[in-house]
């Protein structure tokens, strides 16, 4: 089965392409090979390549630029997604996209569920959701929503500089308690963390279990605050934490964020898909020595 990945050099994008490569023909196409904001060429690189699967890792991540980038976000996250489900249409393929909790407004108190009712907060999510919508009028899709997304393709313990390390929250956490530093961290944002070798096996069960389509949440089981998943973290690294525990009121971030986001994973596991808990995700992280589970 031949497989074509979107942004392939991105931190998801390249687990992708190395782990789903053990199973499938995959091709990984990088922004500069594939611009999903040129329709001509999306549309022409898909039906020369003919891939049955098209697992799409691009995305425009900025959550706060993106309310003075809000053209670039649209065209990457809703209209770049729009020419790639119609180019999978036309060559009859399954379109694997992922999501963001973001796209809901966090004021409830339970996970939620695929059924809830999305509210984005900016431009960014609302971006996000709109792409959510064009990747479902691919017959057979796939719109997996995950979360806080941790994992990466350099050593946990051999990282000199922050600039070279993958971007995510719990990357910075593990750096900085490595350093000694002080961690700021949120005491009242509820997540469920994703793990990236947790999404790409999640990814390759659906495509062979030939899942029913639809939305899925694909993050870790559980939920917890950012604060005591520093605790973990510290516990699992055998260091002290030196942290700074706040609120998201406090941070006066620009653009608002949903302070209570987890996910309820249970549809995905209805059709087979377990996914493991936070902490279990968390404990292979640190014990194999490097983000992505593999030397």
């Amino acid at each position: 089965m031949k497989v074509l990945v979107t942004g392939s050099t991105g931190q998801l994008g390249t687990c992708m392409v190395k782990e789903l490569g053990s199973n499938f023909e995959v091709i990984g196409l990088t922004h500069s090979q594939l611009d999903l904001t040129d329709y001509s060429l999306v549309m022409e690189s898909l039906a020369r390549l003919s891939p049955e699967i098209v697992v799409n890792c691009a995305a425009y991540n900025a959550v706060d630029a993106a309310e003075d980038q809000s053209q670039e976000a649209l065209n990457v996250n809703a209209f770049g997604v729009q020419a790639l489900a119609r180019a999978t249409i036309e060559i009859g393929a399954c379109l694997v996209h992922y999501s963001t909790d973001f796209i809901f407004d966090g004021s409830t108190n339970t996970p939620y569920t695929e059924e809830d009712v999305p509210g984005p907060l900016g431009t960014y999510a609302a971006s996000k959701l709109l792409g959510e919508w064009f990747a479902q009028d691919v017959p057979r899709h796939y719109v997996l929503r995950v979360e806080s997304l941790f994992g990466g393709p350099v050593p946990v313990r051999r990282i000199d500089s922050l600039d070279t390390y993958p971007k995510s929250s719990v990357n910075r956490i593990v750096r900085s308690i490595l350093d000694g530093r002080e961690v700021n961290v949120f005491a009242d944002r509820t997540v469920s963390p994703s793990y990236v070798i947790d999404v790409v096996t999640a990814t390759r069960r659906l495509i062979e279990l030939d899942a029913p389509a639809g939305i899925y949440h694909c993050v870790n089981s559980g939920m917890t605050t950012w604060d005591v998943l520093a605790l973990e973290l510290a516990r699992l690294l055998g260091h002290e934490a030196n942290l700074v525990p706040m609120t998201m009121a406090e941070a006066k971030l620009r653009t608002k964020r949903p302070v209570f986001c987890a996910l309820s994973n249970a549809k995905l596991e209805k059709v087979g898909v377990v996914m493991p808990t936070w902490q279990d995700a968390l404990s292979r992280f640190v014990s194999v020595g490097t983000t992505y589970g593999f030397n």
